[in-house]
Formats: structure tokens, C-alpha cells, sequence
């Protein structure tokens, strides 16, 4: 009996710690899992917001760059300007528009100490439209923001230039004016509709007209965001953008949740903003989530473990994940840097990338690094009389069939496309040493060329010597040597550019 009740009584025991064991590893599965579950949503929010910090931080930092190369490549054509003895305001408004084709300054131009703007093609009275011009003085470079006539918004960047001085007038200020459309071009690229950016005023203005997620669209920001967060934290961004000062918020409108982070652009009074659909990673994590809460129902004994490796699972998913992210915005950036180098209609590299080899050159000049460089200047015998002629269709492809040749015989140099019918080519090293055998080929081909009817193309040349301090210099002698050798093709029967159409 005594054995029999023993059994028994281990038998129970056995059945009742099971079932207690059962219902404590029942209940911290339950608490493990809520745990979890909380442990994912902060991790979510706190690599969300990094994610956007990082994204906003990159976009800001972009547009501070094409600002700084700007007021870089603003400070050249002043100097330029300063080098050219300008006589009259006609061969000012030309040497304006040489400064548009060899530094891809689009709207740059020249203010008087009358506050009269000198382009390209015109003159007015800038005092009105231009906000920086209101003192009679400039003592420091000016970023704004302007809208001209209903247009698009504008950048406007614009320098001092106290020692420039043009047919016995003084001039006070260089600009120039950068449609924000084309910086949202620039900043932009698709992710899915998981993220979104816009350009802001510090009062909270869309300056970009980029759709800032379906709740605040193209709104202003502090009016849409007034009845979703509390006034505290409304009052607190608000004073944030006033003062340049970085921060995110997080709300939910029509049942979704949506975090943005905001950064100041440097040397602006704008603000970088990134929203992102945070739905749409807690969709993703919660769904593992819950996968494996039904799981650890299913099989009890192994909740323990699976959830410790589920964590694991999930924090390396994520960390994965974010690392894609970021390396499709890099590669997306390392996409935009090759389109802005590179000319669309030959392939070939253009303006902005020869003004980048050229700040390099002339670093290596300074440094006295630089023994071998020789710069070609080419330019397109009649692009003009075709284009009038026979259409633009046409004139393009003889671009293209010039360029072709130009890279065809200079196969160990750098080939630019600086201009409509100007091409520049840098030489070193071996391409140096070969220069002149290569030059040879060049002009006999052409040559032949003109009794053929073909791609008419004069070249000059010039190479760097002990007296040269910028590569500039060098490009004078051979832009110089370019248009004799015009001439003489045209005394041989080439069609220029001067030729009038039939």
C-alpha cells in the first residue's frame, strides 16, 4: 500500500508540477513576448530615427556643397572679369555669356554700385527684387531665398566684389540664382514610398513643393501638425526651426504613425526635412512578432530559447536592413555624382567635371607637383550654318560624330565637352608624350574632311610652362592657337560658325 501510494503521490506531484511548470513557462512566454514586442518598438523608433537623422544630415550637406562650389566658381568669374580689359557693355554682356559656357554659371550676374544688374543679355534695376541689395554696401556673401514674378522659388547666393571695377564704374556684388527645383532634382530619388524630404522655411513654409507624406502633402508643417501634437512640443519645434536647431516629432494622423526629422541646412535660412512612414517597419517587425508569439503558444518548451533567438534574428534583420538602405543612397548618390559629370548628349564628361579636374590641376600647380600637362582646345567648324540649315537633329549628331573623332584619336586623355561646339581635352603622361604625333593624325584627317563634306573640327594646343600659375593660362594659349587654326580651315574651305545660312 505504502508503494502503491508513493507512485501515486509522485505520479500527482508529477502531474501538478507539470501543470505549474506548464502555466509559469505559459506566463512568462506571455510576459516574454510582451516584453519582446516593447523591446522591438523602442528599438524600431530609436534606428528610425537615427535612419532619418543620417538621411537628412547627407541631403543638408549636399545642398551646402553645390552652394560652396558655387560662391567657388563665382570668386573665378570675377577674377576672370578683372583679367578681360573690358572697354564697353557690349563685350561685358559677352564675356558674361563665356562665363555661362566655361563655369556652368546659368544666371550669374554683376550689380553695380547704382544697384543696376548687368547679364548675359540685359540690365535692370535690382534694388527691388533682391533683398540684399537694400544696403548700399555688401560686406560678407549673402544666401536668400527669392520668388521673382509667381515663378518657381529661388537660391540666391550672391558675394561682395569690392575691387572690381568696369569701364570707370564700381561694382558692389556678384550673384547668382539656383531654381530650388532643380536642388529637389539633385536630392531626390525613390525609395519605395517609405520616405519623403522637403526644403522648409524656418516658419515652416515648403520652399521645394515636395510632398511631405499624405497628412502634411506640400503644407505648411506648424499648420498641419497644430492639432496632432501637443501645443508643448508644438511650441518646442516651432522655436527649433527658428533658431536652426535640429529635432524630430512623431505623431499619428488618420491611424498611422509618422516620424520626421528635421536639420538646418548650413549657410541658409532653411531647414532639411525627412519624414518616414514608421507603419511601415513596425507592419514588418510586428509581423515576425506575432508569428512567433502564436509559435511559442504551439510549443512551450521551446519558448525560451526561440525567443531569445528571435531577438537575435530580428536585431540582425534589421541591422541588415538598415545597411541596405544606406548603401542604395549611396549608390543612388554615387549615381547623381556621375550624371552631373557627364554630358547627356555624348557621354562623354562635361563642364562641371573639367572645372573639377582643373581645381585639381591647379592644386598640383601650387604644390609644384605638376610637370607634364597640355590642354587641347577643339572647336566645331559650322555647327551653326548646319543647325540653321538643316536642323537641330543635324547639328546634334555632328556633335556627337565630332566627339567621337576627338576620343577616337585622343585615346590617352581626359575629353570634356566645355560648350555647344567646344570640346577641351587634358593630356599627361603617356597622352603628353604622344601629344604631337596624335595632333598630326587629328589635322590630316580633318583636312580630308573638308573636300568630303565631313566633321570639321580646329584644334590648338598649348602645354604648361614655368610662368603658368593656373591651368587657365595654359587653356588662353591654346583657345588662342584654336581660332587661327579656324581660319586657316576656313581659308581651305571649311564652313564656320560666322558663315550666314542660305
Amino acid at each position: 500500500m505504502r508503494i502503491w501510494i508513493t507512485r501515486k503521490t509522485i505520479i500527482l506531484t508529477a502531474i501538478i508540477g507539470g501543470i505549474l511548470l506548464l502555466a509559469m513557462v505559459t506566463f512568462n512566454t506571455f510576459v516574454s513576448s510582451r516584453q519582446v514586442i516593447k523591446a522591438t518598438d523602442d528599438a524600431v523608433s530609436e534606428v528610425s530615427s537615427f535612419y532619418l537623422e543620417a538621411m537628412a544630415d547627407r541631403r543638408a550637406k549636399t545642398v551646402t556643397s553645390l552652394i560652396e562650389h558655387n560662391f567657388v566658381q563665382m570668386e573665378k568669374a570675377v577674377g576672370f572679369i578683372n583679367e578681360q580689359g573690358i572697354t564697353n557693355n557690349n563685350e561685358l554682356r559677352d564675356t558674361l555669356g563665356n562665363i555661362k559656357s566655361l563655369l556652368s554659371l546659368d544666371r550669374f550676374a554683376l550689380v553695380d554700385v547704382d544697384n543696376v544688374v548687368h547679364t548675359q543679355y540685359t540690365t535692370y534695376t535690382g534694388g527691388s527684387r533682391h533683398p540684399f541689395l537694400s544696403s548700399d554696401v555688401m560686406d560678407d556673401k549673402c544666401v536668400s531665398t527669392v520668388s521673382l514674378y509667381g515663378s518657381s522659388k529661388l537660391l540666391c547666393l550672391a558675394a561682395p566684389t569690392p575691387n572690381l571695377r568696369i569701364v570707370g564704374k564700381q561694382y558692389k556684388a556678384s550673384f547668382v540664382q539656383i531654381d530650388i527645383k532643380e536642388i529637389v532634382d539633385l536630392l531626390a530619388f525613390d525609395d519605395e514610398g517609405r520616405t519623403y524630404f522637403g526644403i522648409y522655411s524656418k516658419s515652416g513654409e515648403n520652399l521645394s513643393d515636395t510632398e511631405l507624406g499624405p497628412y502634411i502633402s506640400k503644407h505648411n508643417l506648424f499648420d498641419m501638425l497644430k492639432d496632432v501634437i501637443p501645443e508643448g512640443e508644438w511650441n518646442l519645434n516651432h522655436e527649433n526651426f527658428s533658431n536652426a536647431v535640429k529635432g524630430s516629432i512623431t505623431f499619428t494622423a488618420n491611424g498611422v504613425a509618422e516620424t520626421l526629422c528635421y536639420v538646418p541646412v548650413d549657410n541658409t535660412d532653411w531647414m532639411m526635412v525627412v519624414l518616414i512612414r514608421e507603419s511601415v517597419i513596425h507592419d514588418r517587425i510586428r509581423s515576425i512578432s506575432e508569428e512567433s508569439q502564436t509559435l511559442s503558444y504551439r510549443q512551450i518548451a521551446f519558448t525560451l530559447i526561440f525567443s531569445v533567438i528571435f531577438f537575435l534574428t530580428l536585431i540582425f534583420m534589421f541591422k541588415d536592413l538598415s545597411i541596405k538602405d544606406l548603401e542604395a543612397e549611396k549608390e543612388n548618390t554615387r549615381t547623381f555624382q556621375s550624371m552631373a559629370n557627364t554630358d547627356s548628349l555624348t557621354g562623354i564628361r562635361n563642364k562641371h567635371a573639367y572645372s573639377d579636374a582643373e581645381a585639381s590641376l591647379n592644386q598640383m600647380i601650387r604644390d609644384n607637383t605638376l610637370t607634364k600637362l597640355a590642354i587641347v582646345v577643339c572647336d566645331i567648324n559650322g555647327l551653326k550654318h548646319v543647325n540653321d540649315t538643316l536642323g537641330h537633329a543635324a547639328g546634334d549628331k555632328l556633335i556627337r560624330d565630332a566627339s567621337e573623332m576627338i576620343c577616337r584619336h585622343f585615346t590617352h586623355g581626359a575629353v570634356y565637352r566645355i560648350g555647344g561646339d567646344e570640346f577641351a581635352v587634358i593630356l599627361q603622361e603617356k597622352g603628353y608624350d604622344t601629344m604631337m604625333d596624335v595632333i598630326k593624325d587629328f589635322n590630316r584627317e580633318v583636312e580630308n574632311n573638308i573636300t568630303r563634306d565631313e566633321v570639321v573640327v580646329s584644334l590648338g594646343y598649348s602645354t604648361l610652362t614655368p610662368s603658368d600659375q593656373l591651368v587657365h593660362d595654359v587653356f588662353k594659349r591654346a583657345d588662342q592657337m584654336m581660332y587661327e587654326r579656324k581660319q586657316q580651315l576656313k581659308s581651305m574651305g571649311a564652313t564656320t560658325r560666322s558663315d550666314s545660312t542660305s
